[in-house]
């Protein structure tokens, strides 16, 4: 296949690549030129910007295009209508996030979508990205009625991972010592090893598939406690598990989903969140690698950056510290 990749360059994208130049497949990228544009010499490289100058797609051919990089639904329609008649396919990269209800464990791909009051709305914050990319969906569908696959993954983890929302984890248990826990480890998690996503996307092309599909994992439920244990197991048996209660966290301001990565306690109206259907995607072919790979080589890729680097995601060891040591004092105390 010829595959056009709107966006290719980071973490995703650069694994789409990879993903479809392993499988032989001919790839052609379109990016601002902006971000490690050095990256894959062998392949063709259109520069532009999808919001304005796009005449580099304009006259060409292929066979799909893959959508990293959308979330206004006005530019995914855009990127649509120029393509129309330019490829089979067109693969939209969605999210998880578009669901109404995530109340109830087993959300299905059916389920249904977030709306926005104002739809002319393009700010992208926590409280309107799940709702534009159900609309970006609906536009790709516009355009590509019978011609489109909507891929919508679970959090993406794994080496060249930008957020930190699961590298934290390996880390910050690889460095051990005291390591902070939240809540209680029953708490379930799902997430997806972005090379495993990649391989998920090129495979459906290959079998000219369309849809929409969940792809996160594992498939079997996965708790915050065996994960963190895993950490352990993989990497640092000496680390030292400290389990601190939701209301401790609540009292002190430590947030969840971004000071505590992956953690979203039940009772909140998001138990479905981190526990989607995953039947869909497992019949038409989704393989996922042992999720302590994962682990490892998103551990061994961490330790490649820069040596001041910060995290972008979990809490600094100053504040663990205060954390833990107030924890414990009052621990004693009762």
């Amino acid at each position: 296949m010829n595959i056009l990749i709107l966006g290719g360059t980071k973490f995703l994208g650069r694994h789409l690549v990879q993903e479809s130049l392993s499988r032989g497949h001919e790839v052609t990228i379109f990016t601002r030129g902006k971000t490690n544009h050095d990256l894959f010499p062998e392949v063709e490289k259109l520069t532009g910007d999808r919001d304005g100058d796009v005449s580099a797609l304009i006259g060409r051919k292929w066979d799909a295009v893959i959508d990293t990089s959308g979330y206004v639904p006005r530019i995914v329609r855009q990127s649509a209508d120029i393509l129309a008649s330019a490829c089979n396919v067109y693969t939209f990269v969605s999210s998880i996030s578009v669901y109404e209800d995530v109340s109830n464990p087993g959300v299905t791909e059916e389920a249904d979508l977030l709306k926005l009051e104002d739809e002319l709305v393009e700010e992208v914050t926590g409280a309107t990205y799940g709702a534009l990319k159900a609309l970006c969906e609906e536009e790709v569908k516009k355009v590509f009625p019978d011609r489109h696959l909507i891929i919508r993954p679970g959090l993406i983890v794994g080496p060249h991972d930008p957020t930190d929302r699961f590298t934290y984890w390996p880390s910050r248990i690889g460095e051990g010592g005291s390591v902070l826990a939240p809540g209680e480890p029953n708490t379930p998690v799902q997430f997806i090893d972005v090379r495993d996503l990649a391989s998920f996307i090129i495979q459906q092309l290959e079998n000219k598939s369309i849809g929409t599909y969940h792809v996160t994992g594992p498939m079997q439920p996965l708790t915050m406690g065996e994960f963190l244990q895993e950490c352990q197991k993989v990497l640092n048996p000496q680390a030292e598990l400290i389990w601190v209660s939701k209301s401790f966290l609540d009292e002190h301001d430590v947030k969840i989903w971004t000071d505590m990565p992956l953690y979203i306690p039940l009772g909140l109206g998001m138990d479905g969140f981190s526990t989607v259907n995953l039947e869909k995607s497992r019949v038409a072919g989704l393989s996922i690698r042992p999720f302590s790979e994962t682990i490892h080589d998103t551990y061994e890729w961490a330790k490649t950056r820069e040596r001041d680097y910060v995290m972008q995601a979990g809490i600094s060891r100053t504040k663990e510290n205060e954390l833990l040591t107030t924890w414990q004092t009052e621990t004693n105390n009762e």
